[in-house]
Parts: C-alpha cells; structure tokens; sequence
C-alpha cells in the first residue's frame, strides 16, 4: 500500500500531467486557429470581392449597426448582444483581440443580419463603413441641399440640421463665420456656406458632422487673397459671400458672371442712390421659394413688390444673406468685376445668355429681344410637345 506522502506525490504528478496535457491542448487548438485565421478572413475578403458575401442595406433581414468615433471593442460586444447578434461579449472581446481586430473596427454604419458568427461579424466590421456620394451643383439652395441628402439616404433630422445653421457659434473654428453679419430677417446664417461639391457621407451622420464635412471644403477654398482682395473693395466676406450668391443664381457662365458682378458694382457705387437698388429677379425668385412657391422667369408686379429684405426692388444693396451656394467662378466674379465695365442694366436674352446695357432705354429694348426669344422658345416647345402627343397616338 501507498504511503499518504506517495499518494500526494502521485496525486501532484497527475495534476500537473493533467495541465501540461490541456496546456498542450490550448497551444495546439491556439496554433491552429491562428494559423486557420489568413485563410478563413481570405476567404470572406474573396466573397466580398466577387459578391457571394456581401451584407449591405439592399440585403433582406439586414440590421444597421452604428459604431461611433472613440467606441471601444466592449461598447461594441454590448450593441452586438443588445442586438441579439452574438450571445457572449466576453467571447467577441477575447477573439477580436485573439484576430487583432481590436482598435480596428470602423466608426460609422455598418449593416449586419441575424445569423453571422463572429469571424464574419469582426470581418465586415473591420470594413469601410456605409456610405453615399452626393453631388450639389453651384446655385443650389440649402433647403434644396437637405432633400438631396434625404433621397441620398441620410437620416439626420432636418430640425437638427437647421438649429446648427442658424447656430454660427458651433463653429468658429472657420475663420469666415466671424464675419458673417447676423442681420434681421436674414435666413439661416451658415447658408450660401455650405460649399457645392461632391461629397461622401456615413448615412447616419450627424447633421452638425454634414455641416461641418461642407464647411470644411469652403475654408479651403476660400483662400487668403480673396479675404485681402475683399478688404480692397471695402466688403467683407459675408457681403462677397451673399453677392456671390446672387451673381451664381443669375448665370452660370464665367464671362457673363464678371459683367453682371460689375453691374452690380456700378450701380451699388453710383452716385445716382436711385441706382442703389441691384434689381435682381433671382432675389425675388429666392423670395418666392421661402413662401412656397417655384421660382419664374417671367415675373410679375405683385412679385417685384413682395416686402422682404431679400427683394433688391425696394430695399438698396445687398440682401441681409446669400440666397444659394456660390461656387469658386461667381466667387472670383464677385471679387474681380469685369473692370472696364460701365453697364448699368442687364437680362437675360431667352437663349441661355444675357444681355447688358448701359441706359434704361438700351435696357428696355434687350428686355423686349427676351421677351421675343422667350416667346419663340415657349412656342417651339409647344409645337413639338404637341407633335409628340399625335405621333404617340398614331401609333397606339
């Protein structure tokens, strides 16, 4: 019979058998899953590249997931597991620290379905995250910019987006908002500063993150001489900024923008105050949008008088803001007038270009030559429409 010491020795023997045996064990399991790891996350790489595993918002039963800016891998595992899409966040944290996919993981939207194991999880969570590219041409306008951003699959609430434009103090990082004129009636303050480009946002963003993603590219493009150039002309920022606006709402042909910029330059320097008012119907037309109507190319007397700031009919000089989005050309038109310019008046002359003019009777005959073209145009149109309808029903 064993002695009680031999049994302990014996009993310790087997013990630590026992440990080396399961040590072997879990470096060998261990070994093979690191080893199996290239090949299993190549695998899902090649299936997201030729389609056979792709998870996206087109994908039936899928669930958008959102990882936010500075999230840990644990805040991570808790969303996973609130979501019911892994059962044991101890077991997600151990792996993707195992898989190196901790501090990996991309902030922004990222689309799941029920079902996944965790390789897949970590895999499609270390991808870029979802997002759209939306495009906003010069001119647009801010509430025309929102519905892009909507039909483009954005989720911020429009609230939120225009209690951040109308607050300049969120964002004075940007060395424009400070001159930006916080004057009454004017509409909400950032606009005409949203710069129109293409860009490429998280559909959850924020509506402060939109704004300031936009706001971003026009400090940018707003480069050092165009703040001294603007001090030269004895104007700030804002006021080139809003007469940008108009210049872009007016044309979009560069040559055309100088020449109307010098017109507005003319008459806002005459010594006549009478020429003080800038006339614009894209001041009107703006006017027309903020009460709900489409704007018009042929305006009538009831819109010329409609009492607001923004109407360059009754009120002298600039309006209290921009009425769009100036891009780079209306800018540098807004900057640099055509300088050997003496026009008073200009219209546009029915064919997409305008016309100028230097007295109010030369004004008077370009607006009757648009008129005419206006007239033809809208009656070729017709002629043809109606040509289409009787072709349409000869073959049906």
């Amino acid at each position: 019979m064993l002695s009680k010491k031999l049994k302990i020795v014996f009993n310790i023997l087997v013990v630590l058998l026992l440990v080396v045996a399961f040590a072997i064990l879990g470096v060998y399991v261990g070994y093979n899953y690191v080893i199996s790891q290239e090949e299993r996350f190549n695998a899902l790489q090649q299936g997201l590249e030729d389609g056979t595993f792709v998870v996206d918002n087109n994908t039936e039963g899928a669930i958008p997931f959102v990882i936010n800016t500075g999230d840990m891998t644990s805040d991570i595992a808790d969303k996973l597991y609130e979501l019911e899409l892994i059962d044991n966040t101890f077991m997600f944290s151990l792996l993707s620290k195992v898989n190196g996919f901790d501090g990996a993981y991309q902030a922004g939207t990222h689309y799941l379905i029920a079902g996944l194991d965790y390789d897949e999880i970590m895999f499609l969570l270390t991808q870029k995250s979802y997002s759209v590219t939306v495009t906003f041409p010069e001119g647009i306008t801010y509430e025309e910019m929102k519905i892009r951003l909507h039909e483009a699959g954005l989720t911020f609430s429009d609230e939120e987006m225009d209690e951040c434009m109308d607050s300049p103090n969120l964002f004075t990082d940007y060395s424009f908002v400070s001159q930006i004129a916080l004057t009454e009636g004017r509409d909400h303050v950032l606009s005409g500063y949203l710069f129109p480009d293409t860009y490429e946002f998280d559909v959850n963003a924020s509506a402060r993150t939109i704004i300031s993603t936009m706001l971003n590219n026009t400090e940018k493009k707003l480069l050092d001489e165009y703040y001294e150039r603007a001090a030269a002309l004895g104007m700030s920022m804002d006021q080139i900024i809003t007469l940008a606006s108009i210049i872009q709402a007016e044309s979009s042909n560069m040559t055309d923008m100088m020449y109307i910029s010098s017109v507005f330059r003319n008459r806002m320097n005459s010594d006549d105050e009478s020429m003080h008012y800038l006339g614009s119907d894209a001041t009107i037309n703006f006017i027309r949008r903020m009460n709900g109507l489409d704007p018009d190319i042929i305006l009538t007397a009831d819109d010329i008088s409609l009492d607001s700031p923004y109407n360059t009919y009754i009120y002298q000089g600039l309006p209290p803001g921009p009425i769009c989005m100036p891009g780079t050309d209306a800018i540098q038109a807004a900057l640099y007038p055509e300088p050997n310019s003496n026009y008073m008046y200009f219209c546009a002359d029915g064919n997409g270009g305008t016309l100028f003019a230097v007295t109010l009777s030369e004004h008077e005959n370009n607006v009757a030559i648009f008129q005419a073209n206006w007239e033809a145009n809208q009656a070729a149109l017709a002629a043809a429409s109606q040509e289409t309808q009787e072709t349409t029903s000869e073959e049906g």
